[in-house]
């Protein structure tokens, strides 16, 4: 069981760096579908792994940008991982809708309020509205894709 736990999240995180590839320009940078693949995670695995594929998603997205924000980029990192994992919780306790609630929610404004003071309030403003667009935007595919890939892995469960 643990080796079909590491081959997915392993599968997961390959997956996220290369959504990284996948850039849509927002506001001052870009959004990567980095995430797309670590949400649907949660619903094949347990909620640290998910929350790893998150993480490894980002410092593959931002090593692709160039660390833009340099070292910053491990700050994001853990917050993804906690995002990711909290997310995983919710959708483990049935909490479809408040997980989508909190997922918007704290990868959009809580994940980048640290910046308002290490940064600055002007960045904050700025990269703002750009994060939230990406996050939604990772989110809907989210949304669309697990309930069928969910449905798929049943019937392979079934014929196996």
């Amino acid at each position: 069981m643990k080796l079909r736990l590491l081959t997915l999240a392993a599968m997961f995180a390959a997956l996220s760096a290369i959504g990284a590839f996948v850039k849509i320009p927002v506001g001052i940078g870009s959004a990567a579908l980095d995430t797309v693949p670590a949400l649907i995670s949660t619903a094949f695995l347990p909620p640290v792994y998910a929350g790893a594929a998150s993480l490894i998603g980002h410092l593959s997205s931002s090593l692709y940008a160039g660390f833009p924000l340099g070292p910053l980029h491990i700050i994001i990192a853990i917050e993804m991982f906690l995002i990711l994992f909290v997310f995983s919780k919710l959708h483990q306790a049935g909490r479809n809708v408040w997980k989508w609630v909190f997922f918007i929610f704290a990868n959009s404004v809580l994940a980048t309020l640290p910046f308002y003071w290490i940064i600055s309030p002007a960045f904050f403003a700025t990269a703002l509205p750009g994060i939230t667009i990406a996050t939604v935007l990772n989110a809907g595919i989210a949304i669309v894709v697990t309930p069928v890939l969910e449905r798929v892995m049943e019937r392979v469960k079934m014929h196996a």
